[in-house]
């Protein structure tokens, strides 16, 4: 019996969920558009996908038995991209008439195509400020055709990003889920452990690092700290960006007591970060990540360069940007914002102005040119409407440090000048540039293409070396995604706000 869609679904009007007795009033329906966590835009959005997918099927239903088993196959293995916490397809699904059932499976499709092709949650919704480009995918159209052609499980893997990174990240969520009924081997806190201690901790910090693929059972003591036990010690600190001095501290201690739930809760997170970006991102591009507080320069596709940087510290978060590189500004002034003026610097008199090479321009504190100016040397000039921008430093010290959150938002560059140079020789204005920071003054050397920057926070990434590496969750902001995936709270430390500088 050929059952058509269009009465039902023209006569719910589409954009709400429940209208009088329609198709989309029945509870299994209600059910597999509550379990999508969207806002009222993405709402909306799914709705027209929605018309979309019925209108490219003829108004007919999509579902044929095996394409539902498909897409049940499909559902089943969704853990594999941290996902397996988020119910798309109701219990009940296979309740009320054929219309409402094949809507039902059309919502869940379209819901989980959604998460794979752009994310399970809008980071727009948490952040007030976000502008990292999205990917781009048409999933109604796209999703009729697949079941029509039996291959709406291909149709879905191929959504997701197909990243190396991506992949990485999976299998370490699967290896990390299979463990997150075991707690972490709660190893006590006190005195700091150094090579050549005996200390009753030592077993259980040389089981922790084995379980966590740091150190060979084989190599494990029992209570004397050695050089190998201390060398696994070195390569975990140096994947949560603590000082890898293999001494066993506080911040050590609490990484080894951080058990597989919790980490398998950061990889789900990390994996729905990957979904909200764009699958063909610029080849010529800057990604910052900020919450790792490292930069990557790729070249026509290629990672060319990669250093420390300094980012806002908690509750001076540097956002999450797509914001172009346009020009460099050689010799930068540094005017104060209003917000630095009024506050770290109301006080100041006369000869700290003077010392810091300081001036009143227009009822603005504005610092002049020379190494000792708080942008340093050069200053790297983005297009965006938060005055964030790349730029050096004359505290160069600080790329030293393991936790680098310490900025007012904006990002600092280790050997920001030897940066700047690579970039202005790629760029062919090397020359101009290298005339322009010797002459001491402010100058601007305007680049001939803008070099695209994105801001990403990305705590657990892969290195050039292909491991993975964690950092904590230095701004706090992976709580309100774990929770939307299904996850509880967290134990993982914010970074501690360190106020050593006055600078952007």
């Amino acid at each position: 019996m050929i059952l058509s869609i269009r009465p039902a679904i023209a006569a719910a009007a589409l954009v709400t969920t429940a209208l009088g007795s329609s198709v989309f009033a029945h509870p299994s329906v209600q059910a597999a558009n509550a379990s999508i966590d969207k806002s009222a835009s993405s709402i909306a959005d799914s709705e027209t996908e929605l018309r979309h997918a019925y209108d490219k099927a003829g108004w007919q239903p999509i579902w044929s038995s095996q394409s539902r088993q498909s897409l049940e196959t499909a559902l089943a293995d969704r853990a594999k991209h941290g996902l397996d916490r988020v119910e798309f397809l109701p219990t009940d699904v296979n309740k009320g008439s054929p219309e409402t059932v094949d809507v039902a499976y059309t919502r869940a499709a379209l819901g989980y195509a959604d998460a794979l092709a752009h994310g399970h949650v809008d980071p727009k919704t948490l952040h007030e400020i976000y502008t990292v480009a999205k990917p781009n995918a048409d999933l109604g159209a796209a999703l009729a055709i697949a079941a029509k052609e039996g291959r709406v499980g291909e149709w879905l893997d191929g959504l997701a990003p197909q990243s190396d990174a991506y992949r990485a990240l999976s299998d370490a969520y699967l290896a990390m889920r299979a463990k997150q009924d075991q707690t972490a081997r709660e190893i006590a806190p006190a005195k700091s452990i150094h090579i050549g201690d005996t200390d009753p901790r030592v077993d259980a910090i040389a089981k922790q690092l084995a379980d966590d693929g740091y150190l060979r059972a084989a190599s494990m003591a029992s209570d004397k700290y050695t050089q190998t036990i201390a060398d696994a010690v070195k390569a975990l600190q140096r994947n949560y960006g603590i000082v890898d001095d293999g001494i066993v501290g506080p911040d050590t201690l609490g990484v080894l007591n951080v058990d597989p739930a919790d980490r398998a809760r950061a990889l789900a997170v990390a994996l729905e970060r990957r979904r909200w970006l764009s699958r063909t991102p610029p080849s010529t591009r800057i990604d910052v990540n900020t919450a790792a507080a490292m930069l990557r320069y790729y070249r026509d596709g290629k990672l060319v360069d990669e250093r420390r940087v300094i980012v806002g510290e908690p509750d001076h978060e540097t956002p999450s940007l797509g914001s172009p590189i346009y020009r460099l500004v050689a010799n930068p002034t540094w005017t104060v914002p209003k917000s630095i003026q009024n506050s770290e610097l109301a006080n100041v008199g006369p000869s700290y102005m003077r010392a810091h090479n300081m001036r009143i321009e227009n009822g603005w504190i504005v610092q002049q040119p020379g190494p000792d100016n708080a942008l340093g040397l050069v200053k790297f000039d983005m297009k965006n409407d938060q005055a964030i921008y790349l730029h050096d430093t004359s505290s160069p010290s600080l790329f030293d440090k393991s936790e680098r959150h310490l900025s007012h938002g904006c990002v600092r560059v280790s050997d920001a000048l030897g940066f700047a140079g690579m970039i202005a020789d790629q760029e062919g204005v090397g020359e101009q540039w290298r005339e322009a920071h010797a002459s001491g003054d402010y100058t601007i050397v305007n680049l001939p293409k803008e070099i695209p920057v994105r801001l990403l926070y990305h705590n657990v990434f892969v290195t050039q070396t292909g491991k993975l590496a964690y950092r904590t969750d230095p701004y706090g902001w992976n709580d309100a995604i774990a929770t939307k995936l299904g996850f509880g709270a967290s134990g993982n430390n914010r970074a501690k706000a360190q106020s050593v500088d006055v600078g952007p």
